[in-house]
This record gives C-alpha cells, structure tokens and sequence, in this order.
C-alpha cells in the first residue's frame, strides 16, 4: 500500500520492514479497540502514580531512626497527655459553674422564702391557709388584758402564722392592748365584742394550745364568756399593716 504521507516516495515505502509499516498505519489511523486500549492505559498509568505518591507519603517516618522514632512519640504522648489535662480542667471550670449556679439559685429561693415569711409575720401581706376562728361573747364581766395576751401568746407559741382580730385589725409583734371602758383597746382604738380571733396555723395544734385545762378557754369561761372555736380548712387573712418607716435619730442642735 502507498504511503500516503507527502515526501514519501513509493521507493522508501517499500524499502520498510513490514513490521515497521503496519506501526505507522496504526498510529497514523488507530482502530476503535486500539483508542479504547490506549485510555485504559493512561488511567492505569495515573493510578500507577497517585499510588506512589500516596506511598511517599504514608512512608514519611520511613528513613527515621529508632531513636528519632522515640522522640516522634514521646512527643505525640506529651501532647495528648496537655490535651487531657486542659480537657479535665475545662470540665472542673464548667462543675464549678454549674455548682456555683445551683448555689447562687439556692440561697436566693432561702432569700425568698425568708422575706415572704417576714412579711406575713410583720402583717405587710395578705394570708390564706387552715387555722381555726375563735369567737369570744363577754358576759356581764369584760375580758381582761392579760386573759387576752396569754390566748394570743398561746397561739404564737403554737406555731400560728398570722392573727387578726374582728376581720380588721393584723395582729403583730408590736401590737398592744389595753383595758378601756367596755372592752379592750387595740393600739388606742376599742375593739368591739363579740371578739372574732382568725388564726392560720395548723388547727389541731391551734386548738390545743388554748383548750387545755386551766387554759385560755377555761379562764374566760370563768368570767362568763362563750368561746366558740371552728377549725377551718381554708380561712382568709385580708387585713394588713403598712410598713414602718425607719426612724433616724436627729443630729444634736436640730442639723
């Protein structure tokens, strides 16, 4: 077959080894097989090098000695064991939070509860719960002071939570009474008979504490006065006292 590239003359062609022509056909006009063939071959030639490039670098350590090998991980050891340490001390740091959070929450819910009880025992606010209303009608003879204290006290000392008298008057630490003509007098004012004593507390202790003989029931019972009591599963304390207002002491010369 002719050569069909131009400068090539019949002669040369001729003069070729046969093996050495069928090559320049094929590469000159390569077969369907053939292309296919030579894309295989370049895709195994780059896996080929990917592949010792991914060896170089997994043999990094390769031409290390074994005292090099040592210290490579003696320092690898040392990095982990700070990175331990700062993860335990973080978590020590983040305990501590947490604990100081739970603390701080504490003491302001004790904070509370205190101040609420202080202000139902100073009568600032409004109390609803179980206790018990004591009705006292006089007969010809008054109800004495200390008859009254004694009841009050009694009360108190049963663990009674607030006192209020005739549905007005909030009865407190430094509430005072008096014998006044007709009755008793409350912070200067008379108090009205029949005397209504609203109690909150825990009934049967409340009962207790002024039934007992020789007790408060009993001594104005001698007197002549009916005592009535009712234990309550639920009574309402409305009445309240305004805040005291601090006094401070004036400088001498009125300054």
């Amino acid at each position: 077959m002719p050569d069909p590239r131009p400068g090539v003359d019949a002669d040369e062609q001729a003069a070729r080894p046969p093996g050495l022509r069928r090559l320049g056909h094929a590469l000159l006009r390569p077969s369907r097989g053939q292309v296919v063939l030579g894309v295989l071959l370049a895709l195994l030639g780059f896996a080929a090098v990917t592949q010792v490039r991914t060896a170089g670098d997994d043999a990094t350590y390769a031409g290390y000695r074994e005292q090099d090998l040592i210290e490579v991980l003696n320092g690898l050891s040392a990095t982990t064991q700070r990175a331990q340490a700062e993860i335990r001390r973080l978590e020590r740091e983040r305990d501590d939070l947490r604990d100081d959070t739970q603390s701080r929450r504490v003491a302001l819910d004790r904070a509370r509860t205190e101040a609420e009880t202080l202000s139902v025992l100073a009568g600032q606010v409004a109390v609803t719960g179980p206790g018990i209303r004591i009705t006292i009608e006089p007969d010809d003879e008054p109800v004495r002071v200390d008859t009254f204290l004694d009841m009050l006290q009694g009360l108190r000392t049963a663990g009674a939570e607030a006192i209020q008298l005739n549905g007005t008057v909030r009865v407190v630490a430094q509430t005072y009474f008096d014998e006044g003509v007709g009755g008793l007098t409350v912070e200067g004012e008379r108090l009205k008979a029949p005397y209504v004593v609203d109690v909150i507390g825990e009934p049967d202790a409340l009962t207790a504490a002024i039934t007992f003989p020789k007790g408060p029931r009993f001594q104005l019972q001698d007197i002549g006065a009916e005592v009535a009591i009712d234990e309550l599963s639920s009574l309402d304390i409305e009445s309240v006292r305004e805040a005291d207002e601090p006094q401070f002491a004036q400088p001498e010369g009125g300054q």
